[in-house]
């Protein structure tokens, strides 16, 4: 064993160490390391103060106990900054924006500004944080008497000497905590020294406890694997998994409740952060430093178990496998690790709740007292602020102490742990509904705190004395004077079930049915109506609610009267000429706007809270009174004002997306309307020449003029042939007009797509015959059947292989037709090496009348709707015809059609 007093004097000199740390970390915050102190680092760090004792030792203990159950400590941490990192961002934004000032500060603002919520609130935080304190000075003398005397027997009941180290260790902590804790009166300015010895501890804990971890692992054990082994041979009941249950659920619930309701947590997430953006680093990075926390938890408990001798407190297995195993050096490392765990919640702990206490129940009371007035020179509030909070903390801790004191140890630290985390989460269901419900009221929010309070002390604050008296000890067993009904643990007959989870049920059950219930039958009063506004739309912008509804006015002496007392001569001066200077006017003249005493209430809120700013404005505010019926109908009307601003935004932008539409629309029709023109000029066009060929010819048959027999039977053959040409274009304008009015409609059936392929080539081989070309075919299936109609099938092949022999002027020219599948659909690709068809003419070779450079340099004429036409066709026939390569080595064209596998 180590001696007493180098233990104890290790452990002043560490605390020395901190006092240090904590005094220059406050004089660099305001030069150039300011920024490095001010980092998501830092933030990240001091965040970790959610890691006490309990996780160092306790987490282990409870290990032991109920193996793998203790995750649900950290599970919950890590669901909310992680899945619900959005909902952190904006507690941020209100405690930034609102000068929120502590936990209580924030509910009572949201909910009117009332002082009664914000003493209940402290009250509630205060109880709920006294076994908590009480647990680190638990964990504190029960290592100490490990480090000195060996004492590792795991059970209740204290000695004196427990007593005295547990009176010293408050002492300690309170002297540290007064010196940098209340070293200015502006509770929202940062404790930079404060939060740098906490971000110090933060490494130093981790570094220890998986010091620990990788001398157990890894040098007592040869690995996870063995370590894990070791619990499966020895049969350790603990750490067989016993399922998803009841106490899961709790633990869960309660570990994320605590890492917003605690009033550290609220301290360090919310009033010491400096920038919200801070958050994103912390919602990956704390998740993860509390992984590195978990992850030798259940090989200590399980090796200390297995290796330790029966009967150990599994709370200390930290410092007693090192101990046992002659690693005294280690084993203090570790000591140093689990004090820092202790010393640092207390601190933060301790200066959170001694705002509050300052803020909400000492001030309110001082403001009320007759001749409570103070001197000019601004002293008076800001002695009593100092003085309360340096009492405050004494009187904190001395809560705590007594606690430890009472409850004779109180048993498992983890137990300790759950206690505190119940009470402190009757706040989550106010917090919840401040930020996101607009409706919910002051009375709601009252009667849901006071009932789940009460329920929850009645639950399981009262019954953890149940060792320690023997009247709680019958009121748990038997009820008060015997009605079983009333039982602690088991209210309204509900046996069975296991304490913490029948106290969170009842107590969360109760609070957020009564919150719920209340407020939807009571009404907002004005300032929470407006507070209300500003707490759920955190994020829109709405400058001047705050004095929309004002119709004040003051003196200037005395706003400056007030504000002098509370923030000082120099600070009060500096807000005043700031605002003088915005309205161009001196101190002296300055004139006290309702944004000035907006303003003004915000500064006051940052040292006293909001409840009690808004206490002390008042007394020196008049102003025209304003009917409650005058106001509610001046906020209903913003409130209409706003929604129609958001229609109109709205209905703004439906307009501008039907504008887009329409351009796109008008584009749309003035290309068919030029296509239309298109379309006439070129059907005038081809009309025109056969009909003046006709003409011409029929007047040269009608002049009187002898004419030979051939003449005549030639002018008569080219006004025939005319015609036809002329009444073919007519039919293909009409045939391609009705395809594409749907008019010209057939039913599809099975077709052989070889046999239509067969009657297009026998179709085109004169015509080949007199280019000197031969079709040649490739892959030609034994049959393929499509659903289509066989004329026009074989219609859109003749097209096809006659466009590519009229326009192919190649020294030898070819045209081949190749088949293939691809998945259900049949491929036909009709290649060609003629001239091709140009980059620009490629998009519309399958409109109406296209015809691009290939027809005009191969001299060959055509209407121009034979590939509109066909393009039409096998649509209908659910197919695609596609134009694949259109230059340098000639054309392709591709048609795709599905293969027919059924019935049709």
């Amino acid at each position: 064993m180590i001696a007493t007093n180098l233990i104890i004097l290790i452990a002043l000199g560490y605390v020395v160490l901190l006092f240090a740390l904590a005094y220059f970390s406050e004089r660099w915050a305001k030069g150039e390391a300011g920024k490095f102190l001010r980092s998501p680092l830092i933030y990240t760090l001091a965040i970790s103060v959610y890691c006490t004792s309990w996780t160092f030792y306790g987490a282990v203990g409870s290990a032991a106990r109920t193996g793998y159950e203790i995750f649900t400590i950290y599970l919950g941490p890590t669901l909310v900054f992680v899945g619900w990192w959005f909902g952190l961002r904006k507690l941020v934004r209100v405690g930034r924006t609102q000068r929120i000032t502590s936990l209580a500060d924030l509910i009572s603002s949201r909910f009117g500004k009332s002082s009664r919520l914000a003493v209940l609130v402290t009250l509630i935080a205060v109880i709920g944080t006294t076994p908590y304190i009480a647990l680190q000075l638990k964990a504190i003398t029960s290592s100490l008497n490990v480090m000195t005397l060996g004492d590792n027997v795991d059970q209740p009941g204290l000695n004196v000497d427990d007593v005295r180290l547990a009176l010293g260790v408050a002492v300690a902590m309170a002297i540290f905590t007064i010196l940098f804790g209340t070293r200015n009166v502006d509770a929202k300015e940062q404790h930079h020294g404060v939060v740098a010895a906490i971000a110090f501890e933060a490494i130093i804990k981790l570094i220890a406890l998986l010091s620990i971890g990788i001398f157990v692992v890894f040098g007592l054990g040869d690995g996870f694997r063995d370590v894990f082994a070791r619990a499966d041979a020895a049969q350790i009941n603990a750490f067989q998994y016993g399922g998803f249950n009841g106490r899961w659920v709790a633990m869960t619930i309660l570990s994320a409740a605590a890492i917003i309701c605690l009033p550290r947590q609220f301290q360090i997430t919310v009033v010491e952060n400096s920038n919200e953006n801070h958050l994103r680093t912390a919602s990956w990075a704390f998740p993860l430093y509390l992984f590195a926390m978990s992850i030798f938890t259940l090989p200590i408990a399980i090796v200390g178990t297995a290796m330790l001798p029966p009967g150990s407190d599994p709370d200390m297995f930290v410092l007693t496998l090192p101990l046992n195993f002659g690693q005294e050096g280690l084993a203090l490392f570790a000591f140093i690790g689990g004090f820092s765990s202790a010393t640092s919640m207390i601190i933060i702990a301790s200066i959170a709740l001694s705002i509050m206490v300052s803020n909400h129940i000492v001030v309110p009371i001082a403001l009320r007292l007759p001749g409570r007035s103070g001197e000019e020179d601004g002293g008076g509030v800001t002695d009593l602020l100092l003085t309360s909070r340096r009492i405050s903390i004494c009187v904190i801790l001395g809560l705590g102490f007594l606690y430890f004191w009472l409850t004779n140890g109180s048993g498992a630290l983890a137990r300790i742990g759950l206690i505190s985390f119940a009470g402190v989460a009757q706040t989550l269901p106010a917090i919840v509904a401040a930020l996101f419900w607009r409706d919910a009221t002051a009375k709601g929010a009252g009667a849901g705190l006071f009932i789940g309070f009460v329920v929850w002390a009645y639950s399981m604050f009262l019954p953890s004395f149940e060792e320690s008296s023997v009247w709680v000890a019958q009121w748990v067993q038997n009820g008060p004077y015997g009605i079983a009904f009333l039982k602690p643990q088991a209210l309204f007959g509900l046996e069975g079930m296991d304490p913490l989870v029948h106290s969170v049920f009842w107590s969360l059950f109760a609070n957020t049915i009564a919150l719920i219930l209340v407020s939807l039958s009571t009404s907002q009063s004005v300032l929470e109506r407006i507070q209300s506004a500003l707490f759920v739309d955190a994020f829109r912008r709405m400058p001047g609610i705050e004095t929309r509804f004002m119709r004040t006015s003051a003196a200037t002496n005395d706003l400056f009267f007030v504000a002098q007392r509370v923030l000082g001569a120099a600070r009060a001066g500096a807000v005043f000429d700031s605002f003088a200077r915005e309205q161009g006017r001196s101190r002296t003249s300055l004139e006290p706007t309702p944004e000035f005493i907006a303003l003004l209430e915000k500064e006051l809120a940052g040292s006293i809270g909001a409840a009690s700013a808004h206490v002390m404005i008042s007394q020196v505010v008049s102003g025209e009174s304003i009917s409650l019926q005058e106001v509610m109908k001046i906020a209903d009307e913003t409130q209409q004002v706003i929604e129609y601003s958001q229609q109109l935004e709205q209905k703004s932008e439906e307009l501008r997306l039907t504008a887009e539409k329409l351009q796109d629309a008008n584009a749309k029709l003035r290309e068919l309307d030029q296509q239309k023109d298109e379309f006439l000029s070129q059907v005038s066009h081809e009309v025109r020449t056969p009909m003046t060929s006709i003409r011409s010819f029929s007047e040269i048959l009608l002049e009187p003029e002898e004419l030979d027999a051939g003449e005549r039977q030639r002018f008569l053959s080219t006004i025939h042939t005319e015609s036809l040409r002329l009444t073919q274009l007519l039919d293909e304008i009409l045939d391609l007009s009705a395809l594409e009015r749907g008019e010209k409609v057939w039913t599809n059936t099975p077709v052989d797509v070889v046999s239509a392929m067969d009657r297009a080539v026998s179709v085109c081989e004169s015509l080949a015959r007199q280019k000197n070309m031969n079709i040649k075919r490739h892959n030609v299936p034994a049959e393929a059947l499509v659903l289509g109609h066989a004329d026009r099938l074989a219609q859109v092949f003749i097209n096809l292989i006659t466009n590519a022999i009229k326009y192919n002027d190649a020294d030898r020219p070819f045209v081949e037709v190749r088949f293939s599948k691809t998945g259900k659909r049949l491929l036909i690709d009709f290649q060609d090496n003629g001239p091709g068809i140009a980059a620009k003419d490629r998009r519309r070779v399958f409109e109406k009348f296209a015809r691009g450079q290939r027809g005009a340099s191969s001299g060959q004429t055509g209407s121009g709707l034979g590939l509109a036409i066909s393009s039409q066709i096998i649509a209908r026939m659910k197919g695609k015809i596609e134009l694949v390569k259109g230059e340098d080595e000639g054309a392709c064209f591709r048609v795709s059609l599905p293969l027919y596998e059924g019935e049709a």
